[in-house]
Parts: structure tokens; sequence; C-alpha cells
């Protein structure tokens, strides 16, 4: 690497530990060790940006080439900042791909944006020595990030796509922290180098899949993003399994998830934001207000017990809509009204179920009983006649890894 990169990246490492500390969101000293440590750029060597609009279909891309003078300034600031890098569409071959714009495809390939990596490496509490899982690694950012600290020969990721298998290994090879990547099934996650002491999902999932528990080591913690039907209300789930052998389980929601495995469909309102707009509905009185973005535990709860719905956040309003039974709901015109739409109230539902959450007390997190192994995987927020309860989906239906 030229002399003038070197310190360019140099700079960009510290500048971003910097922000990521104090915005509050990196507090772990050895992640943050780790962070200087780690040279993103032979990870992320190259990049497509957005340049549609949104709703845009097909969407228009721009592949920025690290290695390319006219690129590098731009792709060096967009793999040190706080967004997500889209590294592969439509699982195509990762060497030697071709600068400038594309249209067309779905990233099959991304690493999630940085403070999600660190909130999520700083959960699971990683130290050296932890024997360390990460299913669905994408371009390896996190692996790299958890082998740094667990020492050489501890992490091990397991990727579906035999091409990133590839360009991930590699990859890492050339930065020599010591993590393995298996082509596999990260349903199975991978018995031969169990138990783990960490396991983190980089792909969300509709419940725990038995594998995983089963590779828990007494001690363990385990995190992923529990995928429903709709991206607007992820929820994280945090495993831990005791000394003694017992699971306990929380889940939360919060602002962003991991992407759902490959096969598992989101629902989207891009289809109606035109007739929204031409028609939002009719309008009638409310008496309950927009709640807030940050209210997780209602929206999470509203994922499950609402189920079907999806909000526009590129809205002016409030606006949720339920795709397959052709409804919708945005909020106002004024204080205290509502407008909607369709077969089905949508805002009704989520009255009820607002006033259900506040008789149980406004939970924020709930627990999950992950006991059953492949039965049932029940979530309630407490043990209270009027707690919130549902049932986790199932694994059933997802298509698996072709042999």
């Amino acid at each position: 690497m030229p002399l003038d990169l070197h310190e360019a990246t140099s700079r960009r490492r510290a500048g971003m530990v910097d922000r990521l500390t104090a915005d509050g969101v990196l507090t772990n000293v050895l992640l943050r060790d780790a962070l200087l440590h780690v040279r993103r750029e032979v990870l992320l060597p190259h990049a497509y940006v957005r340049i549609g609009g949104p709703g845009a279909d097909p969407i228009d891309w721009r592949l920025l080439d690290g290695s390319h003078p006219d690129d590098e300034e731009e792709w060096l600031d967009l793999i040190h900042s706080d967004e997500s890098i889209l590294l592969q569409r439509d699982g195509e071959p990762l060497d030697a791909l071709p600068r400038g714009p594309v249209t067309g495809g779905h990233m099959t390939s991304m690493s999630t944006y940085t403070p999600a990596t660190v909130e999520a490496l700083q959960a699971l509490e990683l130290s050296p020595g932890h024997r360390y899982l990460e299913l669905g690694p994408g371009p390896g950012v996190s692996l790299a990030l958890a082998a740094t600290i667990t020492g050489p020969g501890l992490a091990t990721g397991v990727e579906r796509d035999g091409r990133m298998t590839a360009f991930v290994q590699r990859n890492l090879d050339r930065l020599g922290v010591g993590a393995t990547v298996v082509e596999g099934d990260a349903l199975e996650g991978h018995e031969p180098r169990a138990p783990y002491d960490r396991i983190h999902s980089g792909i969300g999932v509709p419940c725990v899949p038995a594998p995983w528990l089963e590779q828990l080591a007494p001690g363990g913690r385990l995190l992923t993003t529990l995928a429903t039907r709709t991206p607007s209300w992820p929820g994280d789930l945090l495993v831990t399994r005791t000394p003694a052998g017992t699971v306990e389980a929380v889940l939360q929601g919060r602002p962003r998830g991991h992407r759902p495995l490959l096969g598992y469909r989101w629902l989207n309102a891009l289809d109606h934001r035109a007739r929204i707009k031409a028609d939002p509905g009719r309008a009638r009185p409310t008496r309950l207000a927009p709640p807030p973005d940050d209210a997780y535990g209602f929206w999470l709860a509203a994922a499950y017990l609402a189920p079907g719905l999806v909000r526009d956040f590129h809205a002016k309003t409030m606006t949720i809509v339920a795709p397959h039974d052709d409804s919708w709901a945005v909020a106002g015109p004024a204080e205290g009204t509502v407008r909607v739409c369709g077969p089905r109230d949508v805002w009704a539902e989520l009255e009820a179920l607002h006033a259900r959450w506040e008789e149980a007390d406004r939970p924020e997190s709930y627990t999950v009983d992950l006991t059953a192994g492949t039965g049932a995987q029940t979530v309630t927020s407490g043990a209270k006649p009027k707690a919130l309860t549902w049932t986790l989906p199932t694994l059933t239906g997802i298509p698996r890894p072709r042999s």
C-alpha cells in the first residue's frame, strides 16, 4: 500500500473511532483497539452507492473501485462512515467488478453500519480466548474485529455464498487475524468447532434455530435479529446460557436490524405510495397520537400482534400500510385525527394494541422461552394477567442452500 494511502486510512480509522467514542456508542477498550487495528479497506475494496431516488425500480447504482484514483476519496470516506457498505448484487463474482454505473439487481451482501456492529460486539462482551461463531459474516468486518479480540484460531464464520466465502477468506488472510470462513448453512451453525462462547448472527431469523442453542457453551452469549414480515420494527434477541446450563433470552426493539436470511420476503409500502398521496383516506378522530419512533417496545409488539403492517418512513407524516389488505392509515391532517382507507382499519388495530401495551406497563423488553427446543418459542412481557404475549414463527418453508 502506498505510504500516503496508508496514512489516509489510518487517519480515517482514528477519526471513525473518535466519532463513535464521542457519540457514546463505543465504550469497550478492546473493541476500540480492534477498530484501530483492522484495515477496513482490505475487507471492503469496493462499494456500491445508490444514485436512484427512493422507490425507484429498477434501482440505479454506481460501483466505487477503491483502487481507482477517481474513486479513492469517496470510497475511503464511505467505508469509514456510519453507513452500510453494499458489496454484492445477485450473488455476482466479486473479483474485478467494473466500476461505474449499473442498473437493477438486489444486494445480496453488505457490511452492517458500524454503530450496529459496535453495539453487537459490545453486547456479546467478547474477551481474549473466547470461541466465536459468526453466522452470515458478509465481507467479514465484524468477524475480523472479533478475531482481533479473541486471538487467532478462535473465530469462525459460516457463509452460504461460495464466492463470498473465498473473497472473505482471502481478505482475512491478508489481515493476518487468524479467522476462518467456511461455506455452509448458517441455520446449522458449525458443529465441528462447537461449543462457542459467543455466537453472533449477521442475518435475521424468525426464531432461534435449535443448532445455535445446542452449540452455545455454558456461560455463553448469542445475539441475533428476530425477523418479522416487516422491516419497520426489528428486535434484538440476546440469549445467555448460565454456567449451570439454563437458557435465558431477552428481546428488545431497536431502530434497525440485520436483514433476514435469503428467501424471507419483507412487506413494503412502495407500491401504495402514489395512491396514498392521491387519496390519504377519510379523516376520523383518534385519541392515539402517533407513538414516537423510539417507543421500541410498542412497535416491536406491533410487528407481531398487528401483523402484515409496514411503515413508509419517507412519508411526511406517519403512514402505515397493510399491503396485502390494500389498506393504510395516515396521521393527521390535524392533531387528534387520522385518515384511514381500505377494508382493514389499520389505525384501530394500533389504538387497541397501544391500550394493551399501556395496560401491560409499557414494556420495553420481553422474555423469550426457548426451552421447548424445536417446539414453539414464546414471548411475554411478564407474569401479569394483562401481559403481552405471542409465539415466534418457525423456520418452516425457509429455502435452504443448494448442495
